[in-house]
C-alpha cells in the first residue's frame, strides 16, 4: 500500500506537517533584522557553549568526525515540526512493520490503510502544532541519515530547514528554536543575550553526552526498537488495557479540589503498555532521567561564571515550570507525559549533585563507561548506591 508520504506507512507524514505548519501559532513579533541577529547570536553562543561544557565536564568528543556530523541547527517552529517528522519516521519503523503485516491480512486493507493514515498524519499534525511553541531546544537523537538539509526557500531564507527523510539512521543534530527562545525571554523579562546562551548551554551538553560516548546513542536507540517491538498491535488486547486505564486517566486534573488524583502521573502512552513495555521503559526513564539532570547541573555549573544574570534567569525560569500553565495545557502535559520530563530534570540533576558531591566530576564520568555503569531507575533517587556499585 502507497501513502501519500511516499510508501507504506502508518502516517501520512506530509499531511501531518502541513497539519502542524497549518495549525502552529505564529511566534513573537520582530523585524527581519531582529530574527537575523537572534540567530546569529544563537550560533555564535552555541559555538561558545561547546568549549565550556567541555571544560566543566571533561568530557570530549572522540572524534572531530563525529562533532562535525552532529550539526546545531537554528529553526524556526516549522523547521522544528519538519526535524521531528523525520526523526519520528525513523524511530517508528518496527512498529510499522508489525502493522502493515497484520494490516495485510485484514480485509479493505488497502482503503482503510489509505484512511487511517491520513486521520493518523492529521492527529499527529495536530500534536506537533502544540508541541512546536513549547521546545526551546532539542537534541534530536534519531535524526535521519544524511543529508541534513533542505535547500532553503529562498536566498535570504533566516532559519535552517531540515530534511523529511530519507528513511534511515543518521547522525544527531541539536535544534534550537528561535522564535519560542525569544518568546520566553520576553516572558521572563530576562537579559536576552544572557537567555539565549544559558538555553544552548543546556542543549550543547546533549550534544556533548552523545558526541563523546559513542555506544550511547546505539543503547537508547536498541531500547526504543526493543520497546517499539514489543507493542502488541492486537486491538483486543490494547482495548482491555485501555479499559483497565480508565480510571487513572478519568480522575481529574492534578492539583483540581486539592488533591492529587489516582493516575495522575500517568501518561497516555504508559496505560497501554505491555509489562515488557514497561520495564525497557524503566530504563530508558533513568537513562533520560541522567540526560536530562546533568544538563541541568552543567548549565547551572558553568553559568555563574559566563551568564550574569544566571540566578534571576533559573529562578523565573523554575518559577514558569512550576506555575505550570492553564487547564487544556495541564491535561494535554498529562496525556502525553510532560510532567514526567520535568520530573527527569529535577531527579537527575540531584542524582548528579548527589554523584559529584562523593566522588567528584571524574568519579561521576564513569557512568559513561558502558551500558551495565549507568544508573537504574532505582539509582536515580539514591546516588549512593550508584557510588557503591560503580565507582568505588
Amino acid at each position: 500500500m502507497t501513502s501519500a508520504s511516499g510508501g507504506s506507512d502508518m502516517v501520512d507524514w506530509n499531511l501531518a506537517v502541513a497539519t502542524a505548519t497549518r495549525l502552529v501559532r505564529p511566534g513573537p513579533e520582530v523585524s527581519r533584522a531582529e530574527a537575523a541577529a537572534v540567530v546569529a547570536e544563537l550560533r555564535r553562543h552555541a559555538l561558545a557553549a561547546e568549549e565550556h561544557v567541555r571544560a566543566f565536564t571533561g568530557m570530549r568528543s572522540t572524534s572531530l568526525a563525529d562533532a562535525v556530523a552532529t550539526p546545531v541547527l537554528v529553526v524556526d517552529r516549522p523547521g522544528w515540526v519538519r526535524a521531528n517528522v523525520a526523526g519520528f519516521r525513523t524511530v517508528v519503523r518496527p512498529l510499522v512493520e508489525k502493522l502493515q503485516a497484520r494490516r495485510a491480512n485484514g480485509p479493505a486493507a488497502g482503503v482503510l490503510g489509505s484512511v487511517g493514515e491520513k486521520a493518523t498524519g492529521i492527529e499527529v499534525g495536530a500534536l506537533l502544532a502544540f508541541l512546536a511553541t513549547r521546545v526551546l531546544g532539542q537534541y534530536e537523537t534519531f535524526a535521519p541519515a544524511e543529508p541534513s538539509l533542505e535547500a532553503p526557500d529562498s536566498p535570504a531564507a533566516l532559519f535552517d530547514k531540515p530534511r523529511l527523510g530519507p528513511d534511515g539512521p543518521g547522525p544527531g543534530r541539536l535544534l534550537l528554536v528561535a522564535p519560542n527562545i525569544v518568546h520566553v525571554e520576553r516572558e521572563l523579562d530576562v537579559d536576552p543575550s544572557d537567555f539565549r546562551l544559558w538555553v544552548c548551554l543546556h542543549e550543547e551538553t546533549h550534544r556533548t553526552q552523545f558526541t563523546a560516548v559513542p555506544w550511547l546513542r546505539d543503547h537508547i536507540q536498541s531500547e526504543v526498537q526493543s520497546f517499539l517491538t514489543e507493542t502488541d498491535v492486537d486491538p483486543g488486547a490494547l482495548l482491555d488495557r485501555l479499559r483497565d486505564a480508565a480510571g487513572a486517566l478519568g480522575g481529574g486534573l492534578p492539583g483540581v479540589g486539592g488533591r492529587e488524583p489516582a493516575g495522575a502521573s500517568t501518561g497516555l502512552l504508559e496505560v497501554v503498555q505491555t509489562p515488557a513495555q514497561r520495564e525497557i521503559l524503566g530504563r530508558l526513564t533513568a537513562v533520560m532521567s541522567l540526560l536530562e539532570g546533568h544538563a541541568d547541573v552543567v548549565m547551572d555549573g558553568v553559568g555563574p561564571s559566563v551568564v550574569p544574570t544566571v540566578a534571576e534567569i533559573r529562578e523565573k525560569f523554575q518559577q514558569r515550570r512550576d506555575r505550570g500553565a492553564n487547564r487544556l495545557d495541564l491535561l494535554l502535559r498529562r496525556l502525553l507525559g510532560m510532567d514526567a520530563k520535568l520530573r527527569q530534570y529535577q531527579d537527575g540533576a540531584v542524582f548528579v549533585r548527589g554523584v559529584v558531591e562523593r566522588v567528584g566530576m571524574e568519579g561521576f564520568n564513569r557512568v559513561w563507561t558502558s551500558p551495565n555503569t549507568l544508573p537504574t531507575k532505582e539509582e536515580i533517587h539514591d546516588p549512593a548506591a550508584w557510588v557503591a556499585r560503580v565507582a568505588r
